[in-house]
């Protein structure tokens, strides 16, 4: 099974990378988040991933922001493809509004070991585990690498946010649970527990991330809760945290997950997803038939966000900037995304390695045409760190300057393999033939009968000059 860990494009800035999500910036006011399949537990990312994973958060998330949307503003704009989000950028508020129905989870396990107040609200005695509380309760923790229990008032004191703030964070937080509560108890399952995450937008407060997933929340089937309160199973992926305690206990830290618990982790995702939106992800974008990046790639380019691929024209100083116009002027007609980038071999020579590694992560097709001349070391220091086709494409003023510099682009260290290409035009047409995207390939095809055509007209005309010529001395 393919699963999607991390998703890139040089093509985006990328501002962050979550626990789950990572996320790009459109422009000032417009974000993309992936959601991939990683998985998280007890504030650390496993080394395993979860097939489909993404494709049912992302589904969830969708389906509850489009249902509340006349209740709590949020930043979801629109959905593409099956595990990204097009969403408004947001000023996050660095909380998680934990909301609670039920004791159970590290709320029962603080409880039993005699704590009788959760980030500062009071808690009587002789609850049981797992018993419903009189009311659902807030009970926020900071939002940081690891989340820590605060309460409203050292919340204001932090300067976390106001007491206005924090007021209506707390008001939208209890009516989306009271909201989600009652939709799920439809379905025949119980809401017990969920965080919800806010940020600003022009100083209004909206929900941002995701809400009311598998990942953000824990639940229960109804009808094993009324049947075995204490002893009722977690419908969501408590069956992780509960194979990580029982390693745990035995002084094991696993850093990822039996096959077995992959296998139920993912099937449970894809039937709560089911269950709550009466959809179930599709098999391929859920990755499991190998789509996954394929699929988003294809989506993200069919919404305009992104082109089917790209030519960085990496150059190894500003002075080469004429140079590489040139060529970018060659590759702009074909519809590819052209990036220009400065890294110097011998200047900046981390910086090529961080380039080089941002470039080769990209799940989209790319070329790579470096632009340096005399002692040229840019093309082969990129060609020794990525998987990516590289051309070298030298300034070169003049044949004397290429004579005297050539060699330093042609000859490579064994396993580097920067071909070199004297001239803008044909460098860019190499990278191009180097993408083989199909639609360009149709297109260099066209071009080339173009080439032919002109050259068989331009020989019929040539014979007809010259059987008149000839014709014409005959006469004579």
């Amino acid at each position: 099974m393919q699963t999607v860990s991390r998703f890139s494009t040089p093509q985006l800035e990328c501002v962050h990378r979550g626990k789950v999500r990572d996320s790009f910036r459109i422009d000032a006011t417009t974000r993309l988040i992936v959601a991939t399949d990683r998985l998280s537990a007890f504030d650390r990312v496993l080394d395993c991933c979860i097939p489909g994973k993404g494709a049912a958060l992302t589904r969830l998330a969708s389906f509850w922001f489009e249902r509340t949307h006349d209740r709590v503003p949020h930043h979801w704009i629109r959905t593409i493809g099956e595990r990204a989000m097009l969403v408004r950028e947001a000023r996050p508020i660095l909380l998680e509004m934990v909301v609670r129905a039920y004791l159970t989870g590290s709320a029962w396990r603080a409880y039993a070991a005699g704590a009788r107040s959760l980030s500062g609200v009071k808690l009587p005695e002789g609850l049981a585990k797992n018993e419903r509380l009189a009311a659902p309760i807030v009970t926020p923790t900071t939002k940081a690498a690891r989340d820590e229990p605060v309460t409203p008032q050292e919340i204001v004191e932090r300067g976390i946010a106001s007491r206005d703030v924090y007021r209506r964070l707390e008001e939208a937080s209890l009516a989306l649970f009271d909201d989600g509560s009652r939709y799920l108890r439809e379905k025949g399952v119980l809401l017990v527990d969920t965080k919800y995450e806010f940020g600003l937008i022009d100083d209004r407060v909206v929900l941002i991330d995701e809400m009311h997933t598998p990942d953000s929340s824990r639940f229960w089937l109804a009808e094993e809760y009324d049947r075995n309160p204490a002893g009722v199973e977690g419908w969501d992926k408590e069956i992780v945290r509960a194979w990580l305690l029982a390693e745990e206990s035995k002084g094991r830290r696993p850093t990822s997950l039996p096959d077995d618990v992959i296998s139920e982790t993912a099937r449970r995702y894809r039937e709560i997803c089911d269950r709550i939106t009466g959809e179930t992800p599709a098999v391929e974008g859920c990755s499991v038939s190998g789509g996954g990046d394929r699929d988003l790639l294809r989506a993200l380019v069919d919404a305009g966000l992104l082109r089917d691929g790209f030519v960085a024209i990496v150059m190894g100083s500003p002075k080469d900037r004429e140079h590489a116009e040139r060529i970018a002027a060659e590759l702009r007609p074909y519809g590819v995304a052209v990036l220009l980038r400065v890294a110097s071999a011998h200047r900046t020579p981390d910086r090529v390695a961080s380039l080089a590694a941002e470039l080769d992560e990209a799940r989209e097709p790319g070329a790579i045409i470096a632009v340096a001349g005399l002692s040229n070391g840019l093309g082969g220091a990129l060609a020794a760190n990525v998987t990516l086709p590289v051309i070298n494409c030298p300034p070169f003023r003049d044949g004397a300057e290429a004579k005297l510099h050539l060699n330093s682009s042609l000859f490579m260290p064994p396993r580097v393999p920067a071909v070199t290409v004297l001239g803008a035009e044909n460098a860019a047409q190499a990278a191009l033939r180097a993408l083989a995207l199909p639609r360009v390939r149709e297109e260099l095809r066209r071009g080339i009968e173009a080439n032919r055509k002109r050259v068989d007209e331009a020989d019929v005309a040539c014979r007809a000059e010259g059987r008149s010529a000839g014709g014409g001395e005959v006469g004579s």
